[in-house]
């Protein structure tokens, strides 16, 4: 419980630092955190700098492909937060068991692996013709937030 409450203080507090969010060049990045970056993500291509609040957000692509990412970092160069877009094969099979038990004959769209201070996170759509869910489960298939769209 202790860690979900965590977790939701966390989401909420990225979430609303958006409202305040600007975008900026990367020369107004402070260089700790473009090191920070680039040292991380050295194949980052389509690099978008975003500042919420005290939090400096990256967009950007990696592969042949153009997976879409995000990084989020302090000013003094830690990442906080990676977020990655993932194709639903790639979801651990408890996640999977977990979604066929719970929600049978809908299908799974939008997945992306989140790590946060070291833990891991899926979050994605389960659709059906009459309804959506936006969900995200930990490695082993517990519900961490449910939430109908």
């Amino acid at each position: 419980m202790n860690c979900k409450l965590i977790w939701s203080a966390f989401v909420l507090a990225l979430t609303t630092t958006g409202a305040i969010a600007q975008d900026i060049p990367q020369s107004q990045v402070p260089a700790v955190v473009v090191n920070s970056f680039q040292q991380k993500f050295p194949k980052a291509q389509k690099v978008d700098w975003e500042l919420k609040g005290n939090v400096y957000e990256a967009e950007f692509e990696t592969g042949l492909f153009g997976i879409d990412q995000e990084a989020w970092f302090q000013h003094n160069g830690k990442l906080l937060r990676y977020k990655t877009e993932i194709n639903k094969r790639e979801l651990p099979k408890s996640v999977l068991n977990r979604v066929k038990r719970d929600f049978p004959g809908y299908r799974i769209e939008d997945a992306k692996k989140i790590t946060a201070e070291q833990k891991v996170s899926y979050a994605f759509e389960v659709k059906s013709r009459k309804e959506e869910w936006k969900l995200v489960l930990d490695p082993q298939g517990n519900v961490l937030t449910k939430v109908r769209d």
